[in-house]
């Protein structure tokens, strides 16, 4: 969530909203005699249509959100979803015992998930939902924490925990570093190596680490992380040194993907020593914002003094969460769609969106104009740079006009060691067809012949330019 400071002293006098005599319920005239303020509360109240016609003229000035090609959320779902969600939007999702078949359904799609991920005995998995990944990150990163302070009670809080992670996780690890005050190691980016390594991650590790975060579907450029190579390098130190060190899987993205498309890739529970796996049921779980999940091996991964149980409102609820209330739609939404598809409509919707990238993929690298770094065969994602040679332009203008076809595509600039590259990323999504990827395709080869024609790139600050990666 963004932090948001109040208008400055430039802005504290400035023009209120305008408001069409049109906007009135019955007579164009009434009530339009003096416009409401933007930064403070009007002193009387609006007609409904008004206040509705205002608030609806300001945000067309958003970006098309079905083209945004930069964001891994939902941008559409069928209309009996949208119902359904309209119809739970009033439930409270941690009233468990008000809403008794809302939490059941809850209850479901972690048994569901917990079966699709290989749980040994997914009757035993414990998880939960959350607001998004990064609320499931955090829970998963307090888990291991909190074992790992079990495991070194006679030395903590005097040694300082530590994650490893590679470089390119997603900015949620940060914060949960930052929050929990535990030392963050990365390892960087090399060559055409883009997310973690598995043996630097393991050289990375001593026994003040709690865990090590393995990415399935890198935000940079879609790009898997070798989860079984990490769990093999992290069985080879035990067998060195004694440690035991548990891997968590941020599977974002690829935990919805990767278990209908890539069956033969070992990531999940599988590996013993994966303990929790997150994912987002708003990217490619095909459910509208917000929704996360966060899953646990068993109860033994999941310290119970973690587990509040509250007598709140006539019932005994355990809970788990950063956040209290929060609407049951999207939960909702996330068992009318695993009901909706089951395995195989899963495979069908993913195979189509991974067919659209790597054909999206094939057609701008045919353009000569630019260097694929991956090709959607991983993720439904892919990255491109310009291609050696390309000096008139870089990849910052090339976003910056595409914004003017109304394309949303980030430009941005690696972490260490790859601060050298820059690059465009396209998400494709469910609903983000052949057609709209052809159109995508039109536009951005009608814009290289001008772009050929510059002198010289013309973004000046690289670092005020599109930056967004998430």
């Amino acid at each position: 969530m963004a932090l948001h400071k109040g208008p400055g002293q430039s802005e504290s006098n400035d023009r209120p909203l305008y408001v069409n005599p049109f906007y009135g319920q019955t007579n164009p005239v009434s009530g339009m005699a003096e416009a409401p303020p933007k930064h403070r509360l009007s002193d009387g109240p609006l007609p409904p249509t008004t206040a509705y016609q205002l608030v609806h003229d300001e945000l067309m000035l958003d970006g098309n959100s079905r083209l945004n090609l930069a964001t891994f959320v939902t941008t559409w779902m069928e209309p009996q979803a949208g119902v359904l969600m309209a119809d739970c939007r009033d439930k409270n999702m941690i009233d468990k015992d008000e809403y008794p078949r809302t939490a059941e359904l809850e209850r479901r799609c972690v048994a569901m998930l917990a079966d699709l991920w290989h749980a040994p005995d997914p009757a035993a998995a414990v998880g939960c939902s959350t607001t998004g990944s990064s609320e499931a990150c955090m829970l998963a990163g307090m888990a291991l924490k909190r074992r790992w302070a079990r495991r070194n009670a006679d030395r903590y809080p005097g040694a300082r925990p530590n994650l490893v992670m590679g470089v390119n996780v997603q900015v949620c690890w940060d914060k949960f570093c930052n929050f929990w005050e535990v030392e963050a190691r990365q390892v960087p980016m090399e060559g055409d190596r883009f997310h973690l390594d598995p043996k630097a991650a393991a050289e990375l590790c001593d026994e003040n680490t709690i865990g090590v975060v393995g990415v399935l579907g890198s935000t940079f450029d879609g790009s898997y992380e070798p989860i079984a190579d990490l769990c093999a390098a992290l069985d080879e130190l035990q067998e060195r040194t004694g440690l035991d060190v548990p891997v968590h899987v941020d599977g974002a993205s690829g935990a919805m993907v990767a278990p209908f498309l890539d069956e033969d890739v070992v990531w999940d529970f599988r590996l013993p020593r994966v303990s929790s796996i997150n994912t987002s049921g708003h990217k490619y779980g095909l459910v509208y914002p917000g929704v996360g999940w966060a899953l646990w091996r068993d109860k033994e991964t999941l310290p119970e003094e973690l587990v509040f149980r509250v007598n709140y409102l006539g019932g005994d609820m355990p809970t788990f969460a950063l956040n209290f209330s929060r609407p049951g739609a999207q939960v909702v939404a996330q068992y009318y769609t695993f009901l909706r598809l089951g395995r195989e409509g899963y495979r069908a919707v993913q195979q189509t969106t991974r067919d659209v990238a790597r054909e999206l993929a094939g057609r701008v690298e045919a353009l000569d104009d630019f260097r694929l770094l991956t090709r959607g065969d991983e993720l439904p994602v892919f990255a491109f740079t310009t291609a050696p040679g390309v000096t008139a332009y870089d990849v910052f203008d090339v976003s910056r006009r595409l914004r003017e076809r109304g394309w949303l595509v980030p430009a941005y600039t690696f972490p260490p060691n790859r601060e050298d590259l820059s690059v465009l990323r396209v998400v494709c999504r469910n609903g983000f067809s052949m057609d709209l990827a052809e159109l995508f395709v039109d536009d951005l080869s009608r814009l290289l012949p001008e772009l050929r024609r510059q002198p010289r790139p013309s973004t000046h600050d690289k670092e005020a330019a599109t930056g967004f990666h998430h």
